[in-house]
């Protein structure tokens, strides 16, 4: 019998050097680690945060989860685990984290917030160490997304974002391969997280990726237990990819481990509303730049996608909506758009989702599928727009803005960390901005990363 994938996920996790990454890898690990940041600072003031704070710190921290960790945007250190959780779902509840498009996997969203938390419990890790438990944690978490041959039925961005963190806090403890073997096993006795919440539009959505992110920190702390552990935690009849994928084909990904660095394949989400919708933004957005046209001319707008973004995001606006509807109904964004020239985080919140004018232009704006026979692919798309004087403008992208093969400018990038600073729940130091950026910038040279927790939190290193 062969190695398991768990015992090759392990080893790539746990035998990476710094040397072995090549700089493509290394430059967009600092990209997303900065963009994260910012997008988990901004969640911390979406409605709930203060509730779901309270009821997480009030979490007891075990013997090992001692130290306090920053909550990004926050003032209030807890317990490692309720800071994972409380990041975690700050990261992903605005729909503006980073991606792995073709796994369809927010991998940072649990990642990062696990290996922060993990360097605290260890006492602090290098940059270098960060980057690397950034890169592997990736290539597991999109890994798994990338050996799916079927559609959607668990939430893929919480299920197997978790094991991509569970690699990377391994790392950062310190665990062997077996430990980092068990608590996979330990990880998958934990996993979850269905679709029906995305269906709804109810704000549990990320609350499953906090949870499976929180789980990873704990999968690495029980895996020092002497439990045996399940050997084909992947593979097997009962597995993960069986059980929550279905159909896959994981021999490729394996095969890939050390020469396919899944960093170097994300895309930045550019507007902040589900990354299916961003097709049909970006296409209002460009016809409106070139023809000059404005929302009331405006008769119908139709966007033609694969099937898998009419399912993510086709849901029609409705009357009461809250913002995790809004921000996964492609009608209401674009509506926006249209109104506004662009959108912007504010448009998820207060008076903005019960807006009259913004309802009736949505009800213009149809989804329809273009067949494509991918289950998991986000684009072509193409935008017509027609006019009430029958005039009709068309746009079509092959892949959408902020893919690897249309990258953001260093420019747009900074600027929608900057954006995102804005929105923290504590008002961060008129310096902060900076610091995080500069610090971030020379990551492979910090000594400790524990410094950008303590930037996240109140501005002062």
């Amino acid at each position: 019998m062969g190695q398991s994938a768990a015992s090759r996920f392990a080893e790539h996790a746990l035998a990476t050097r710094f040397s072995d990454l090549p700089a493509a890898a290394i430059e967009r690990a600092k990209v997303f680690v900065l963009d994260s940041l910012g997008v988990g600072i901004a969640g911390s003031s979406v409605e709930g945060s203060e509730e779901l704070l309270k009821a997480a710190a009030n979490w007891n921290a075990s013997a090992e989860s001692s130290p306090a960790v920053p909550v990004w945007g926050r003032a209030m250190p807890v317990s490692a685990p309720a800071a994972v959780f409380m990041n975690a779902w700050q990261m992903h509840n605005q729909e503006y984290d980073c991606l792995h498009e073709g796994a369809v996997v927010h991998a940072m969203a649990s990642v990062l917030p696990t290996a922060l938390a993990a360097a605290e419990l260890a006492g602090g890790a290098s940059g270098t160490e960060l980057i690397i438990a950034v890169a592997v944690g990736v290539d597991i978490a999109a890994g798994l997304g990338l050996a799916s041959r079927s559609g959607f039925r668990f939430f893929r961005p919480a299920t197997a974002g978790g094991f991509g963190a569970t690699a990377a806090a391994a790392r950062l403890l310190r665990l062997d391969q077996a430990a980092l073997q068990r608590a996979f096993a330990w990880q998958l006795a934990q996993a979850s997280g269905t679709m029906q919440a995305h269906v709804e539009g109810s704000p549990i959505l990320p609350v499953q990726v906090a949870l499976n992110a929180r789980a990873a920190l704990q999968s690495c702390l029980l895996a020092k237990l002497p439990f045996a552990a399940a050997d084909a935690v992947f593979e097997g009849d009962y597995g993960y990819l069986r059980l929550f994928e279905g159909e896959f084909a994981l021999e490729p990904v394996l095969k890939g481990l050390g020469r396919d660095w899944r960093i170097a394949e994300f895309s930045h989400k550019p507007f902040p509303a589900g990354r299916a919708t961003h097709g049909g933004i970006e296409g209002v957005m460009a016809l409106q730049k070139q023809h000059g046209f404005a929302a009331s001319e405006v008769a119908a707008v139709e966007v033609a996608a694969p099937p898998l973004i009419v399912r993510l995001v086709g849901r029609p606006p409705r009357a009461g909506m809250g913002a995790s509807y809004a921000r996964l109904c492609l009608a209401y964004a674009v509506a926006r758009t249209l109104l506004n020239g662009k959108i912007d985080l504010l448009d998820f919140r207060g008076t903005a989702l019960a807006d009259p004018a913004t309802h009736e232009l949505a009800r213009r704006v149809t989804l329809i599928s273009d067949g494509n026979p991918d289950p998991n692919a986000l684009s072509p798309q193409r935008v017509t727009v027609r006019l009430h004087d029958g005039t009709e403008h068309r746009w079509s992208c092959p892949t959408m803005l902020a893919n690897p093969a249309r990258r953001l400018t260093h420019e747009q990038h900074l600027a929608k960390f900057r954006r995102c600073l804005d929105f923290a729940a504590r008002p961060l130091g008129r310096d902060t901005s900076a610091l995080l950026i500069e610090t971030v910038d020379r990551l492979e040279s910090l000594d400790d990363v524990c410094v950008l927790g303590a930037l996240t939190a109140d501005g002062r290193m």
